[in-house]
């Protein structure tokens, strides 16, 4: 396996496909899955010609189970470890939901000449908990519910998000795929109990401000109108006024889990904002 090991000692899987003098394409996973989320990508952009990339986050998939640094500033270091050990130069960053969280903080840290563009799916910033500062934020009860639910059936709980909400599949008209279900579950529990408990707390409750105002790359951003795991609203709709340059594209009916249930959708309009 392909790994690179972080100051701190930490293991980190990736994949790298594809010519390495190409323009790299980085792919950032949500919580609490794995690099494999990003299957279908890498393979459509590897078939245009691109560098794909993608890690497994600390403490996920077959990097180490850490029971430290399970945080943004650290995840964010981490990929900036990964650039600098494959020499990613005018990469496009492109994560989904808690990695369009780390995609944002390591593109305001990024060493200079390692990133061109980003593009946030289903992504969490500007902030998801619920505070004086962003009333309607989803109630911090919320997520000690799901920390609840972890830590009493890991397994169980890793079946009712993809089977419920995150694909959409409580729909009424909903197509309902099985392997996506038993893909979620399968990388949710390759990963760490400890690291998945931890990142609740990173995913909800880091505040992305700052880091999306110091954004000066193109930024595209992209959400399902039906997402009911990052409410459009209180993300997206958010994010796009502090971007300097930014690009919101939303999919009526279309759920957080968007660009693995429709990637005819979604890949073609990545590639148009890659070229652009």
């Amino acid at each position: 396996m392909a790994t690179i090991k972080t100051e701190d000692g930490t293991t980190l899987f990736y994949k790298d496909w594809g010519p390495r003098d190409a323009q790299p394409i980085v792919f950032h996973h949500g919580w609490p899955l794995s690099g494999d989320d990003w299957d279908n990508q890498m393979l459509y952009f590897l078939e245009k010609g691109y560098r794909v990339i993608a890690h497994d986050r600390r403490g996920h998939g077959r990097s180490d189970q850490t029971d430290t640094g399970n945080e943004m500033d650290t995840y964010a270091a981490d990929v900036v470890e990964l650039a600098r050990a494959l020499d990613l130069r005018n990469a496009v960053h492109i994560g989904h939901s808690t990695g369009g969280g780390e995609v944002a903080r390591y593109a305001a840290r990024a060493e200079a000449g390692r990133i061109a563009k980003a593009v946030l799916i289903g992504a969490v910033p500007p902030v998801m908990v619920q505070s004086a500062a962003n009333p309607d934020g989803i109630p911090l009860t919320v997520f000690d519910g799901f920390r609840a639910a972890l830590v009493a059936n890991r397994a169980q709980f890793f079946r009712d998000i993809p089977t419920g909400p995150f694909y959409g599949f409580n729909r009424d008209d909903a197509t309902v795929s099985q392997g996506l279900i038993d893909n979620w579950w399968r990388q949710g529990m390759a990963g760490g109990a400890k690291a998945h408990y931890d990142c609740i707390k990173a995913f909800s409750e880091t505040d992305f401000t700052e880091d999306l105002k110091a954004l000066t790359i193109p930024v595209l951003v992209i959400h399902g109108e039906d997402d009911q795991i990052v409410p459009i609203a209180n993300s997206a709709h958010k994010a796009i006024t502090l971007l300097r340059n930014g690009t919101l594209k939303t999919y009526p009916g279309l759920s957080h889990g968007l660009f693995a249930t429709h990637p005819d959708v979604i890949n073609p309009d990545l590639l148009d904002f890659i070229r652009a």
